[in-house]
């Protein structure tokens, strides 16, 4: 009797397929709460808080303070000109970005038949380069004395100094991240690309169109919801971007480059934490607004 009744009650704590799959889902949810929704829910308190460094042994004794950190890292200057710097990085970045990356898709696609996985692998190498090697060596590239001035010195021209001047430092910022991330784009655009069916092409192309035309009128497209795609993670890159202008200008000369991703950071350095933790709030809600706006404006027509 006793064995029968062992395998019914096996049989009754036996999980069905619900239960089962909370079983794999469960250890990502734990992980999810103890690491992000658990530090999140914290964040956003704190920042109704005046917590500072010397609050950390005894948390619990802060005072509230509400919505004043808002308003003070809103109207902060050196956070105003990091968000005026990352809405810079975002404006150029996004668009030049998207577009060098679909012209090099477009090559491999269609152009580029010899190598072709040669071609793509050197493309993407930046994305998995080294970004404190890549910096180090692109901080040497453009110094005064660096190549870049000395080829422009053989051509005549005299170089700037492109790290210590606001605009020329922009600029050197940007081309590194655009270098670090075009790979990304082509390797999405490809892979849309290839999806497009070649009847589409070959139906067009009997018709009389001219490639540029197929490439607008028709592949543009049908490459809404990779474009969709691509824009979002851009736009989520270039909203907090930090290396690059860290480890290029340390945010000068006189804050020009600096980021809000990185002004966070120098708060949590100089121990404000209650701005540092605001600061944060502020630029993930100006992230989920860019990408509510982009999901609204890009998404697939039925």
């Amino acid at each position: 009797m006793s064995r029968p009744l062992r395998w019914g009650i096996l049989r009754r704590w036996t999980p069905g397929p619900t239960g089962v799959a909370w079983l794999f889902v469960m250890p990502f949810l734990v992980i999810f709460a103890v690491f992000t929704a658990v530090p999140a829910v914290m964040a956003v308190t704190l920042t109704m808080t005046d917590i500072g460094v010397a609050d950390l042994r005894d948390p619990l004794g802060v005072n509230f303070v509400f919505l004043d950190n808002f308003q003070a890292v809103l109207t902060a200057p050196a956070f105003l000109r990091s968000a005026l710097n990352t809405v810079v990085y975002v404006g150029i970045g996004v668009p030049v970005t998207m577009a060098i990356g679909f012209l090099l898709a477009l090559a491999l696609d269609s152009g580029i038949r010899r190598a072709r996985p040669v071609f793509r692998a050197v493309i993407y190498l930046p994305v998995i380069a080294n970004i404190v090697a890549a910096a180090i060596v692109w901080q040497y590239a453009f110094t005064l004395n660096g190549p870049i001035n000395s080829f422009l010195a053989d051509l005549g021209i005299a170089g700037p100094n492109w790290l210590g001047t606001p605009t020329t430092a922009m600029i050197v910022v940007l081309l590194l991240t655009i270098w670090r991330t075009t790979g990304t784009c082509m390797v999405l655009f490809l892979a849309g690309l290839q999806a497009v069916p070649e009847e589409v092409h070959e139906a067009a192309s009997l018709d009389g169109a001219g490639y540029w035309r197929r490439v607008f009128q028709m592949t543009l497209p049908l490459l809404r919801p990779t474009t969709l795609l691509v824009t979002v993670l851009m736009s989520v890159m270039f909203l907090n971007i930090f290396e690059e202008p860290f480890l290029l200008t340390e945010g000068g000369p006189l804050g020009s480059t600096k980021s809000v991703a990185q002004w966070v950071y120098e708060q949590f350095g100089f121990g404000n934490i209650a701005n540092a933790m605001t600061g944060s709030i502020v630029l993930l809600l100006g992230v989920l607004i860019v990408c509510v706006v982009q999901l609204r404006v890009l998404r697939p027509k039925q």
